[in-house]
């Protein structure tokens, strides 16, 4: 009898939720490259493209590959529905210009990525649309810019690089009595530890470049919500502009969710025990990391989050060069803008992923140059901790 995948856990749904066998009976999902398909008829043809018969059109719109990838999301998400993009930014994007017209407005935390900050301070301002930042871990700033109407609000929490968290229920309230859309990037926390759909989000974006994938191979990006959302929002915007995901790396992504509670839930055990070793060293001014003592947001985190994510920061005495000389003393742990993978990545933020912000921008933010991100992989935690130790030695 087939298994309701509903009634299956996180970890079995990684490996099952959504799969289509063909009539070949295949064990692993089917890579459906193709970039059209064949019709029967004229007749379903027409009904295809006019909406009344359900086929497969063109891979820029659906793939059946795709399609297991998103049925799988959905499933350990919690989201009716799910369109995949070709990158993480594509999906951000999308989600917000879908949604956004001329003389719209839109509240976002502060805290986000350099190309998200980028897309709301400097991109939507020239489509007419009004960006406000505020400091996302302060409700009052939250409450003071929605007390005006507003159409949506962008989020990430935890934040990259520093770790900030954003009350998710209570933002989110705020939100919807503004009007707003709440859009959740989600990807430090992964599916796994934090499910923002229950907390009051609307839309969940990820990067599926990173923890998904897990492994540095390929790009993708995903957008979740409620169905009608999706097919009445944000469906017509991707078929339209073709932010579409290759089936390739569709099919390399739903491999890497087979994996993605074993790797994730070893990467916090060992993300926890660096955060501690870190915070020991006398080199080191201060440690970030969600669920440590120290963290001022502790108790936001474990009331939100299952565990405190696979991403350490620290800051090291001396500013940019105390910096670079650690991360050019790192044997084990690589040199790297990317995070979630199975090998530990180090950047530099300031330098790297929100060197275009600004300084001032940075300073608001606490992203000093003595700031360093360690994106904690799957090595034995003893190696990475000895690397950290021996880099650090050098100050």
């Amino acid at each position: 009898m087939p298994i309701d995948p509903s009634k299956l856990r996180p970890s079995t749904r990684l490996v099952h939720g959504g799969v289509q066998r063909s009539q070949h009976g295949e064990t692993a999902e089917a890579l459906y490259l193709t970039s059209g398909y064949v019709y029967d008829s004229a007749e379903q043809a027409e009904g295809t493209f006019a909406g009344t018969v359900e086929h497969y059109q063109y891979s820029r719109f659906a793939n059946p590959t795709l399609t297991m990838l998103e049925d799988r999301l959905c499933l350990i998400e919690g989201a009716e529905a799910c369109r995949t993009t070709s990158t993480g930014m594509a999906a951000v994007n999308a989600a917000l210009l879908s949604h956004l017209k001329a003389g719209d407005r839109v509240v976002a935390s502060r805290a986000l990525f350099g190309s998200c900050h980028w897309i709301v301070s400097t991109l939507l301002p020239k489509f007419g649309i009004e960006s406000v930042f505020v400091d996302g871990g302060d409700l009052d700033q939250w409450r003071e810019a929605l007390s005006q109407p507003t159409q949506l609000v962008l989020l990430e929490t935890p934040s990259n690089p520093m770790l900030e968290l954003v009350d998710l229920p209570a933002v989110a309230e705020m939100a919807h009595k503004a009007g707003a859309i709440v859009v959740v990037d989600n990807v430090f926390a992964t599916p796994l530890l934090q499910q923002p759909l229950t907390m009051g989000a609307d839309v969940v974006v990820y990067s599926c470049t990173k923890h998904i994938d897990g492994q540095g191979r390929v790009l993708g990006g995903a957008v979740l919500s409620s169905k009608k959302w999706i097919n009445d929002t944000l469906q017509p915007f991707i078929r339209n502009t073709g932010p579409a995901l290759s089936p390739f790396n569709a099919w390399v992504l739903l491999k890497g969710l087979e994996t993605l509670s074993l790797r994730v839930n070893a990467c916090c055990q060992a993300a926890e025990r660096i955060a501690d070793f870190l915070a020991e060293q006398k080199a080191v001014a201060r440690v970030w990391y969600p669920t440590r003592a120290d963290h001022p947001q502790r108790d936001l985190a474990l009331k939100q989050m299952s565990a405190g994510g696979t991403v350490v920061t620290f800051e090291v005495t001396g500013g940019k060069d105390a910096a670079f000389k650690v991360m050019n003393a790192f044997n084990l742990i690589a040199i790297s803008n990317n995070l979630g993978d199975s090998k530990s990545l180090a950047t530099h933020p300031a330098t790297t992923t929100h060197m275009r912000i600004g300084e001032a921008e940075r300073a608001l933010l606490g992203i000093t140059d003595g700031v360093i991100r360690v994106s904690i992989g799957l090595e034995d935690p003893a190696d990475i901790q000895d690397d950290l130790a021996q880099a650090l030695a050098t100050l």
